[in-house]
């Protein structure tokens, strides 16, 4: 462990926020096209219908939990490679991305036939109408062939962060996401091929995007002279040293999975109007999460380089930068909830709960702020088992409250007319979710006070 109350010189504030906006700019770019997947799907599908929107709530919660929860795939490469970007080993930096490429193309399989294989029990574990089951079903079934390239998008995209470098996936992202509207409009209206016809449009996006990403890697290993082949026992240890973050993220899914859970159970209205704000929330996110990247790179580079003082300057600066950013946007959302749930669908009554969804989302966008900026400053800084930890803690916290709102849900739809029910039920699940998310607050801004994760050096 290492402690210090080292600080930055004053004249070398100005060149670190241009190095912060240098990677945060673009990354912001690049992250928000994975929810403008998401939100060009609720569009277009939401215009076919009510229960084609809450069966792509079920499936697209099913589908993100399957690829996300490899999300050390990205987030761990990243703090390695920038740990040993720092210490001045970009050859031994690009292959331990190599490591983790051929990494998740082995995981990416292997998720993607399970998926593809066991789509209608998983779906049914959501427990929403039967309707809405068969869209889900159709459209993950499809989606599942897309999971490889999305883990193998994942580790590349990881691999490029720690080298400092996120304008190259933000090319990827905008082409990837162009592509996807193109698709998905000739798929589903062009050859009416329904939600299915949307999976199949965004499969066909990713796995450009990941083709994109993995010559370009490949082209750089090259160069540095960094070989292409599989380790056994390097790629090993790379899924070893991610299991921390793989509880982490299981962890945080799980409280995704039971909030969609719950949602299913107040019916088609509540649910579709929930996967419009959880699209809309998890754009948000990504938004934000653009300083969350650069804190993970910046933190790994310094802390592999011994800079203490640049780790604690940077982190105060995005934290300042990520709370100020959530302001902005639950302005925004404030100002349109109403105008929004236009864009999504035609049903009046969604409509209405949807609106009230995002009276919570828009207010709470401060605080999501914070904590992305903390998390991202955390994983780059390789404190994997101490989030794992508390993660966990946070959800034991967080499972009582949610299913509370699961069981007085029925007496809200009961108790008054049906529309304001379901706002209130809709608004109940948010304020709980919230809740989570200030406990998690809590719980990492405790940790980042104290020294325990400063540990310097090319490797942790």
């Amino acid at each position: 462990m290492v402690t210090s109350n080292e600080s930055l010189p004053r004249d070398s504030l100005p060149n670190q926020r241009r190095e912060i906006l240098r990677l945060a700019v673009p990354a912001l770019l690049a992250l928000v096209a994975e929810p403008l997947f998401l939100l060009a799907d609720s569009a277009i599908i939401g215009h076919l219908g009510t229960t084609q929107l809450a069966g792509l709530g079920v499936a697209s919660a099913a589908l993100i939990t399957a690829a996300n929860i490899f999300i050390f795939l990205a987030y761990g490469t990243t703090s390695i490679v920038a740990r040993q970007v720092g210490a001045g080993s970009a050859r031994a930096a690009v292959s331990a991305g190599i490591d983790g490429l051929w990494l998740a193309s082995g995981i990416g399989v292997v998720v993607g036939a399970l998926v593809a294989v066991y789509a209608a029990p998983v779906c049914e574990l959501f427990d929403a109408s039967p309707a809405a089951l068969t869209q889900a079903v159709s459209y993950l079934r499809v989606s599942a062939f897309g999971i490889p390239a999305m883990l193998v998008a994942l580790a590349v995209t990881g691999v490029l962060r720690g080298l400092q470098d996120t304008r190259t996936p933000l090319i990827a992202s905008v082409v990837g996401f162009s592509s996807n509207i193109v698709l998905n409009l000739l798929f589903v209206y062009g050859l009416h091929l329904g939600i299915a016809g949307s999976a199949l449009g965004t499969v066909m996006a990713q796995s450009g995007m990941a083709a994109a990403l993995v010559v370009v890697v490949t082209r750089r290993a090259r160069q540095l002279g960094a070989s292409l082949r599989p380790h056994p026992q390097r790629v090993l240890r790379a899924g070893l040293d991610g299991i921390p973050l793989l509880v982490r993220t299981l962890a945080l899914r799980t409280v995704l999975l039971v909030t969609a859970w719950v949602a299913a159970g107040l019916g088609d209205v509540p649910l579709a109007a929930y996967q419009v704000a959880a699209t809309i929330w998890t754009f948000l996110a990504f938004s934000l999460d653009a300083l969350a990247i650069a804190a993970q790179a910046l933190t790994g580079r310094a802390l592999g380089a011994g800079d203490i003082a640049s780790a604690r300057s940077a982190t105060r600066t995005m934290l300042l930068w990520g709370v100020l950013g959530g302001g902005i946007l639950g302005i925004l959302v404030l100002a349109t909830h109403s105008v929004l749930p236009v864009l999504f669908t035609p049903d009046p009554a969604v409509q209405s709960v949807l609106a009230a969804a995002l009276v919570v989302v828009g207010l709470s966008q401060p605080i999501a702020g914070f904590v992305f900026v903390l998390d991202g400053v955390l994983i780059g800084a390789g404190d994997g088992l101490w989030l794992a930890v508390a993660q966990v803690v946070v959800l034991a916290l967080y499972l009582p409250l949610i299913l509370a709102v699961r069981a007085t849900g029925p007496s809200l739809l009961a108790s008054t007319n049906t529309v304001v029910g379901q706002g209130h039920a809709i608004t109940a699940l948010w304020l709980a979710f919230v809740v989570f998310m200030m406990l998690r607050g809590l719980a990492l801004g405790w940790r980042a006070r104290g020294d325990a994760w400063l540990v310097i050096g090319a490797t942790r």
